[in-house]
């Protein structure tokens, strides 16, 4: 793969010179990096851009088709996307080439501002957006600050700090400090396009095997008596379909097919789809809210508004789909509000925070005594399902899991106690 397909020769040579001779990429990676940026400037050139020519556009449409060719395997887009931008903003920004973009950034607003077009530009959802920029802030902070360095002096090494601070003293959880990694690297890869090299020696916070909470048939009963209204619905729709929150608040009208009793999860976590259950217990309920819905929608329509955020570039693909029906969320905020990307005025999606209050208040009045949350619900869906016999592939695609080992936590749960050692205190009490 290393070599062109064209001729016998290393490609790209002198750039290859260049990454071994600054330490930008481990030795053995570099033939692979100089092929793919190969590959990228025939694409380029397809495309009529020069050699010299950067366009972000064009690099998305490279790595997506990468993406789309079923001999690719899942690691190399990435490499491709590292090897592209490096030879822009590394090699042809020391040399003299004619870029633009993250090549000149020095300062940290001029860095957060580039970060966060670049994660729009990605299509990430404003909660990451949000949480990429606030851990950044804090690495430019720790890292900076304390050494009187600039962003251009930053190396991996820094990177390995950071990581470690938060695991040693700031005592951060694996999934906090798993946040923190994500969001450094993607200001690495992205904005400052640096390569990190292996952080396989980095200190991180470590997380055990966990078995799930997860609530009785009882329980669960018990918690939706405590809830009425919609509230009641959206818990009863966790439950019955195992949706993630977020899975939850983003369904449209069209995710719903009352005719096949199925929920379609559009962009789920991994940017997948799937498909899941729609239970007939709610069906009616449903559709009565669905009704509602669209008469507040069609009042929205009426004073100027009714628009929602689209994914992707379909705003810009069908200018008009943002006021149809079947683009609206299915559980609209109860309030008009501005869109902080945009700047239009429509009705988003319920606060994720309203729907855990509201599981949080009806736990509390059940008198579940457990460590519950929205999440609690997911988990009692998969586990429920297994004790009624539904095969564990059944409900691996159900909730949307790449592998059936994450699955397999749920068999921990519901193992068979009856062949358990009996109790020395129930021996000694003759307790059967």
């Amino acid at each position: 793969m290393a070599k062109s397909s064209s001729t016998n020769k290393e490609p790209l040579p002198e750039f290859q010179k260049f990454l071994l001779d600054k330490n930008l990429a481990p030795e053995k990676n570099i033939p692979f990096l100089a092929y793919w940026v190969s590959r990228f400037l025939s694409f380029a050139r397809n495309h009529e851009l020069t050699a010299t020519e950067y366009n972000e556009i064009t690099v998305q449409e490279f790595i997506e088709a990468l993406r789309a060719d079923n001999r690719t395997l899942d690691w190399q887009p990435r490499q491709a996307e590292d090897a592209v931008m490096l030879y822009y903003f590394n090699y042809l920004g020391k040399t003299g080439g004619q870029i633009g973009g993250a090549a000149g950034i020095m300062d940290v607003d001029s860095a957060l501002s580039e970060t966060k077009r670049l994660i729009r530009l990605k299509h990430y959802s404003y909660s990451t957006e949000r949480t990429y920029l606030q851990w950044i802030s804090r690495f430019f902070s720790y890292s900076l600050t304390s050494a009187n360095k600039k962003i251009e002096d930053l190396s991996s090494a820094d990177f390995k700090n950071f990581l470690s601070h938060l695991a040693l003293k700031q005592k951060v959880s694996s999934s906090t400090q798993n946040q923190a990694f994500n969001a450094v690297l993607f200001l690495f890869r992205n904005v400052i396009r640096k390569e990190t090299g292996n952080l396989g020696d980095t200190v991180r916070a470590k997380r055990g095997q966990k078995l799930p909470v997860v609530l009785s048939i009882d329980e669960v009963k018990r918690l939706f008596e405590q809830m009425t209204g919609t509230n009641r619905l959206i818990a009863e729709l966790l439950y019955g379909a195992g949706l993630r929150l977020m899975e939850l608040a983003r369904l449209r009208v069209q995710d719903i097919d009352f005719d096949s009793n199925t929920v379609f999860v559009r962009s789920g976590k991994g940017d997948k789809d799937r498909s899941t259950i729609l239970p007939s217990a709610v069906k009616e309920r449903l559709a009565d809210h669905l009704k509602k819905i669209k008469a507040v929608h069609d009042k929205d329509l009426a004073i100027g508004y009714g628009e929602v955020v689209l994914p992707d570039a379909l705003s810009r693909k069908y200018p008009d789909a943002a006021k149809e029906w079947i683009w609206q969320y299915v559980f609209p905020s109860s309030s008009l509000s501005v869109d902080p990307r945009s700047g239009k005025t429509g009705r988003h999606h319920i606060s994720d925070k309203s729907i855990q209050l509201a599981v949080k208040d009806a736990l509390k009045k059940a008198g579940v005594a457990k460590h519950a949350t929205v999440h609690t619900l997911r988990h009692s869906f998969a586990t429920h399902l297994l004790q009624n016999g539904i095969n564990i592939r059944e409900v691996q695609s159900l909730l949307g899991h790449k592998n059936v080992e994450t699955t397999m936590i749920y068999t921990h749960v519901i193992r068979d106690m009856s062949n358990a050692p009996k109790s020395p205190l129930d021996a000694l009490y003759g307790n059967k």
